[in-house]
């Protein structure tokens, strides 16, 4: 009997979309806060800046305040955000509720699963790996991959073609614009959580569908199977 995802590749984002990173993303921009003596970032703020690197974290959250950073104060902040982040990397961050079983169930009906993000490579494995479930994957592709990121599609096509997979038997998780655009421009489906990192609400992105919860992922990727 044949599996149900023999041939397919599931690519999923990281960050909003497979963990919820903020708590940490939001602990070590608020070091930074504290050093320019500015207020606070909360979670809510952090969870829509989210995605776009560590200098626009903190060129963002200063923004919150009209604090503008010079190219110099860029220089000297970014290394400190970075390295309080790692150091501290999964200490609130968590997993989303029910991601584990539906990976566990992708693999066992013969998906390739990949990570397709803009974290940096070594932070995403770290990360990955610190909450149990870098093992479930057969490759991440970080900014480092490839020449373009998300939203261009380069940096999709990159994580499905380094783990041998078919573009045209492909579907992207994720949780963002640069999400759905990179994968409409590769001609892929795409679903959104409801729950991720954006500005918009689920159901403006463009994406194919969304789910509220892992429960319901599942089942939704199995109604983009093409028949054979």
């Amino acid at each position: 009997m044949a599996l149900l995802f023999e041939n397919y590749t599931i690519a999923f984002d990281l960050d909003g979309t497979l963990v919820d990173t903020a708590p940490d993303l939001v602990r070590a921009t608020n070091e930074i806060m504290d050093l320019l003596e500015l207020p606070h970032c909360d979670l809510d703020d952090m969870r829509k800046i989210v995605g776009r690197g560590a200098r626009a974290a903190v060129v963002s959250a200063a923004g919150l305040h009209d604090r503008t950073l010079s190219d110099e104060e860029l220089q000297v902040l970014l290394p400190i955000f970075l390295q309080t982040y790692e150091k501290g990397i999964s200490l609130r961050s968590k997993v989303y509720d029910g991601a584990h079983q539906c990976l566990k169930l992708l693999k066992e009906e013969g998906a390739k699963l990949v990570i397709c993000t803009n974290k940096p490579t070594h932070l995403a494995n770290k990360v990955l790996e610190e909450l149990g479930i870098l093992h479930d994957f057969l490759g991440v592709y970080g900014p480092e991959s490839t020449p373009k990121i998300k939203p261009d599609p380069l940096h999709l096509l990159t994580a499905i073609n380094g783990v041998n997979g078919d573009r045209n038997n492909a579907i992207l998780v994720g949780d963002s614009e640069n999400d759905v655009i990179a994968a409409q421009e590769a001609n892929i489906p795409v679903i959104v959580t409801s729950f991720g990192y954006t500005t918009k609400k689920a159901s403006d992105l463009g994406a194919d569908a969304f789910f509220d919860h892992y429960d319901q992922l599942f089942e939704l990727l199995v109604s983009f199977i093409k028949p054979t």
